[in-house]
């Protein structure tokens, strides 16, 4: 809008964005600018870091990445690495201490391989901080709510443990932020990055308005504003947990459902067992033999998923 002499005169200017976060929480989109980049330079810290503790007697080694409330490139530079030996992210919750807790891995971990390399994402254990600490409620420049210190708090927190066990340990806590957020983008990135100005370009010049532009199924699209900030996108992780915590509970549900179907199956046998019976003595043997039915059920593992196969062949 411009002013001039008390007359206002009303300009139309195009609207678009292109949302700036590397950590990948954007919905819609395949993934945001800059995170293959943040990946690549967070698997080197974790290089540099799994050295360190390899170099120690008992060394665990820490490295924070960022991750407010998804945990993209933590898992991402895990999976890359394949040092790790244990991922911390803010879509699983994890426990300290007792049985099962973070605590007790770690001391197994040590005993058997005499070091540890640990990712932590700076969302993951916030709800463990809160029980133990103030609760904080400021906020950055941007308007997001502060988050506390994992790193800090969770080195403090084993140290105190093995403090207690009276077992040596070596512990170095490795925050590499500004190192990935301001590392020249990679070659990867460079060319996303250019696609995505150019599309941004073409939209505003083709007369559109209040949208952003992305990747999605590797096509460039246009999509509203509304969509990208409706909710976010997070890791899901329901079948690796449902593998490692629940996998007993669903093979007692398959193995019932598996003899259920069996069962029903035994009656519907016996049933053609006796119409076969009844017409064995007008079947024809040159014809053949007596026509059956097959069926079999078997469970499946096929990578993170459990799955439960019925085969039904007629002959």
């Amino acid at each position: 809008m411009e002013r001039k002499r008390n007359k206002y005169y009303i300009v139309n200017i195009p609207r678009k964005k292109i949302p700036k976060t590397i950590d990948n929480d954007i919905p819609v989109i395949d993934k945001s600018f800059g995170f293959d980049t943040a990946v690549e330079e967070a698997q080197r810290a974790i290089n540099v870091a799994n050295v360190e503790a390899e170099s120690n007697k008992n060394g665990i080694d820490f490295v924070k990445l960022m991750g407010r409330y998804s945990g993209f490139i933590v898992m991402y530079a895990t999976l890359a690495s394949r040092d790790v030996d244990c991922c911390l992210i803010p879509e699983s919750p994890f426990n300290l201490e007792g049985e099962g807790g973070l605590l007790e891995f770690i001391e197994r971990r040590l005993k058997e391989h005499g070091h540890m390399l640990i990712v932590l994402a700076e969302g993951a254990g916030q709800d463990l901080m809160s029980k133990s600490m103030e609760s904080n409620t400021l906020k950055d420049a941007s308007g997001n709510k502060l988050l506390k210190d994992v790193g800090f708090w969770l080195s403090q927190s084993i140290k105190d443990h093995f403090k207690k066990t009276q077992m040596v340990m070596n512990l170095k806590c490795i925050d590499p932020a500004y190192m990935i957020r301001a590392v020249p983008s990679n070659a990867s990135d460079n060319v996303y990055c250019t696609l995505l100005a150019q599309s941004v370009v073409h939209g505003a010049m083709a007369g559109y308005t209040g949208y952003t532009s992305g990747l999605v199924n590797g096509r460039q699209t246009y999509i509203p504003y509304y969509r990208i900030t409706e909710k976010q996108n997070n890791v899901v992780i329901m079948f690796r947990k449902a593998r490692s915590h629940h996998i007993s509970e669903l093979e007692k549900t398959l193995e019932k459902m598996k003899n259920e179907l069996n069962d029903e199956n035994g009656d519907d046998d016996e049933d053609e067992k006796d119409d076969a019976e009844d017409d064995e003595s007008d079947w024809d043997e040159a014809d053949g033999e007596i026509p059956s039915k097959e069926y079999s059920s078997s469970i499946i593992h096929y990578g993170h998923l459990l799955l439960i196969k019925f085969d039904v062949s007629i002959l």
